[in-house]
């Protein structure tokens, strides 16, 4: 029982998209990584075509905006709505066609007019400055307002719709206080848009939110992806989980201080995808070994202590998971991920699209077979050309 992870480029010849199991669950992931985040879009706008109706979505920091949009909306209306948030918050001055170095520096302007002015429907800087506010204050601990945010949530988002638990949501935090990992999960509570604004409230450019008398920064500060929160949870069905990040774990050696910043930003963002499906996989052959010599054993030691601790461990159904990564056009630097330009916005969407488009109709995802047991992991994307 080893996972698949297949990096051969697919057999030759059309296929068709394998088509949504009613027996499964359809769990989407997606990772922190601010304006990256249109490529979670993206996945989903393709994704949807296929899996019309997830079970499950996971998200930290814009992740988790982007879950909101999806599970509180009608499913007709979640493409349109994810559209819709991000051209508020994206810049609607489109350049002309850019050589790769101009371009570069377009990038790096827009990203320092959004530092500057702040981004529409998403925050606004403080004024006056933070030094300046009272001190014990949350303005006095943060640069930017994130006020347009809540309002963006609020006029998108139905979250009585979330709260009726036909898709369900987590999203992860920090707590400030306790330093604690802890996610607002609807099966488990009821969520508005302060849990939201709190799996996004990344320091010192935002707040901490307050929920229950506790303050709350940005999930990734401990975690950038909900994937380990997901597979600890008990569950019964297959499971197909389709985990969307924005940092690539593997990259190039630097060859410059700015590709420095942007490479240890990649490194310390990007997801334990590999880590974690490894250690999900060991848990579940020990689980199952564990139950085979329990039904060896003779019934005078079926009481034995050990036994009964032996047979607590969780043996799930099998998990495919389905690995998606952003992976940076040479042009863009450490301020991807605070870069809203209209135009990188739809690349980053467009290529999100592309990329789930290719997984879906790739020979070894439709040819793969469903099985009882075991984590299947799944990078189809790794040698699939891309423009840069």
């Amino acid at each position: 029982m080893t996972p698949s992870r297949s990096n051969s480029p697919p057999p030759s010849g059309a296929a068709q998209a394998r088509p949504h199991h009613f027996g499964e669950d359809c769990i989407l992931v997606l990772q922190g990584g601010g304006a990256l985040g249109a490529y979670q879009a993206g996945v989903f706008e393709s994704l949807s075509k296929v899996y019309r109706e997830p079970t499950w979505v996971a998200g930290i920091s814009i992740g988790s905006i982007n879950a909101a949009l999806i599970t509180g909306n009608p499913a007709h209306l979640r493409v349109a709505k994810l559209r819709e948030f991000w051209d508020i918050v994206s810049s609607s001055h489109q350049p002309p066609a850019l050589s790769s170095s101009v371009r570069e520096s377009w990038n790096e302007a827009s990203a320092a007019q959004g530092m500057l002015f702040g981004v529409p429907g998403f925050f606004s800087p403080r004024f006056p400055p933070a030094p300046f506010q009272p001190r014990g204050t949350l303005e006095a601990i943060s640069y930017y307002d994130t006020a347009p945010l809540q309002q963006t949530l609020d006029r998108l988002v139905d979250f009585d719709l979330i709260n009726s638990g036909s898709v369900r949501l987590s999203v992860g935090a920090v707590n400030v206080r306790t330093g604690n990992f802890e996610y607002f999960d609807s099966d488990k509570q009821r969520i508005d848009a302060r849990h939201i604004m709190a799996s996004g409230a990344l320091p010192p450019g935002f707040a901490p939110v307050e929920i229950d008398g506790e303050h709350y920064w940005d999930g990734g500060l401990v975690s950038n992806t909900p994937l380990q929160y997901v597979l600890d949870q008990p569950g019964k069905r297959h499971r197909v989980v389709f985990q969307v990040d924005l940092f690539a774990a593997t990259g190039a050696l630097p060859t410059t201080l700015a590709e420095v910043t942007e490479r240890e930003k990649d490194i310390r963002f990007s997801s334990r995808t590999r880590l974690n499906t490894t250690n999900e996989l060991d848990r579940q052959v020990i689980a199952q070994a564990a139950q085979r010599l329990i039904a060896k054993l003779p019934p005078e030691l079926r009481n034995d202590p050990d036994v009964h601790a032996l047979s607590r461990v969780r043996s799930e159904s099998a998990v495919d998971v389905v690995h998606l990564i952003y992976r940076s056009k040479h042009y863009e630097s450490q301020s991807k991920d605070y870069e809203f330009s209209r135009l990188s916005m739809q690349e980053h969407w467009d290529a999100g699209r592309a990329d789930m488009a290719h997984t879906l109709h790739d020979p070894r995802w439709i040819r793969h077979e469903r099985s009882a047991t075991g984590v299947h992991v799944f990078d189809l994307t790794a040698d699939k050309p891309f423009a840069t």
